[in-house]
């Protein structure tokens, strides 16, 4: 089964224990964490891959729906072609982004970019102590966008607590 912070019971049965409640009410997890790990579970049954992900933490965000695992369990998504995020998708009403959990900024930002290369990523230090993270991208800003900047920046501000300025640059 997909390895959470919850029993493996208490999800396949809807009903939590003591601690798996403890969790919830400390806010350790959402509701949404465990509408996703349910999906994932019922996903497991078609996929046995997903037995070796480790789940951490999903987050929405406009019509996207970012989901923190580890990476092999990023591997294990990206190996099906994304036949299995999109089948997570179908299953929550969302388009999924799988990003992973461990490694440093650039690999997070690279996964939420996604069609786009990053050319370079800047800390911008604030005369007021906070810093915001500039990532300039290759290329023009295209007239349709793939990727929506304001649901970036809000689940980058969300999941990693990074407050983020975007650039082009050819």
């Amino acid at each position: 089964m997909v390895k959470t912070i919850l029993d493996s019971f208490c999800v396949k049965s809807g009903i939590f224990c003591s601690r798996c409640e403890e969790k919830l009410k400390k806010g350790q997890i959402t509701d949404l964490d465990v509408r996703v790990i349910r999906s994932i579970t019922e996903l497991e049954k078609e996929n046995p891959t997903l037995q070796n992900v480790t789940f951490h933490k999903a987050v929405e965000a406009g019509d996207i729906m970012a989901l923190m695992v580890d990476r092999r369990g990023m591997d294990t998504f990206l190996a099906s072609g994304a036949k299995l995020a999109k089948s997570l998708g179908d299953r929550v009403g969302r388009r999924v982004r799988i990003l992973s959990q461990g490694g440093d900024d650039r690999d997070f930002l690279e996964g939420l970019f996604t069609p786009y290369s990053i050319l370079t990523i800047n800390t911008i230090w604030l005369p007021d102590g906070s810093r915001e993270t500039k990532v300039i991208l290759n290329g023009r800003r295209p007239r349709r966008n793939p990727v929506d900047f304001e649901v970036v920046k809000k689940l980058a501000r969300e999941l990693k607590s990074l407050t983020l300025r975007i650039e082009f640059e050819d």
